[in-house]
């Protein structure tokens, strides 16, 4: 039988080895890499997300990324592969073999990763350990309800800011209030009904430097932001 990889085992390969003892989640760790989001889909299946970038800070442009699972040898879920993005602007992503967390997430911080070293010169594995970290010991936690094909459902909303508190943000200051949310949901196929990441403008009144959301297929192009 195919071992088994909870996304926590991926993700200690993408974004760095773990500072804490291996049994000691936090709840956003173990929301996001330790839970098993692929437990109620029965593969052949392919997951459809949307993304779109905006913002004054660079041209924006919308996107697709596609997900799909087939079934292990022993007829159970999932290996995965992606698409991410279309034409010239597709990435590579590894190919995972019997991963239960959704894939989509690391896929997302991985790219997000690389943008970042892009637009500041600086280092990923340097952006993979602030992202790390913040998942560990700055993540807030709350649950909000959001649309998806009609209906409302529940939503596990994780937010984490990496940069606020870096010592070495003055090297970056224009991209160190990123702040990301992850929304996880039961009631979404994959677990995961989509991820946000926005830099706010100089000013409280203008528009975002930049903003990117991937979302899955069925839920609103723009869903509204719940008060806190």
């Amino acid at each position: 039988m195919t071992n088994r990889l909870p996304l926590l085992t991926l993700a200690l390969a993408l974004l760095g080895s773990a500072a804490h003892a291996a049994t000691e989640f936090s709840a956003a760790e173990q929301a996001l890499f330790v839970d098993n989001h692929l437990a109620k889909l029965r593969p052949p299946q392919v997951l459809s997300y949307r993304f779109a970038k905006t913002g004054s800070m660079e041209p924006g442009f919308e996107d697709t990324v596609r997900l799909n699972l087939s079934a292990l040898p022993d007829k159970t879920c999932c290996a995965a592969k992606a698409q991410f993005f279309t034409g010239a602007r597709q990435l590579r992503q590894p190919e995972i073999e019997g991963v239960q967390g959704n894939p989509a997430i690391l896929y997302f911080l991985e790219r997000d990763i690389r943008e970042m070293e892009r637009l500041t010169k600086g280092k990923a594995n340097y952006f993979r350990k602030r992202i790390r970290m913040a998942v560990f010991q700055g993540a807030t936690i709350r649950e909000v309800n959001l649309p998806y094909r009609g209906k409302s459902v529940a939503v596990r909303e994780i937010s984490i800011d990496p940069y606020v508190d870096d010592p070495n943000r003055a090297k970056f200051e224009k991209l160190a209030g990123k702040h990301y949310v992850f929304m996880l949901s039961d009631s979404v196929p994959g677990g995961l009904y989509g991820i946000r990441t926005r830099i706010d403008g100089e000013t409280a009144d203008a528009p975002a430097a930049m903003a990117e959301t991937l979302l899955i297929d069925g839920a609103p192009t723009a869903p509204p932001q719940p008060k806190p």
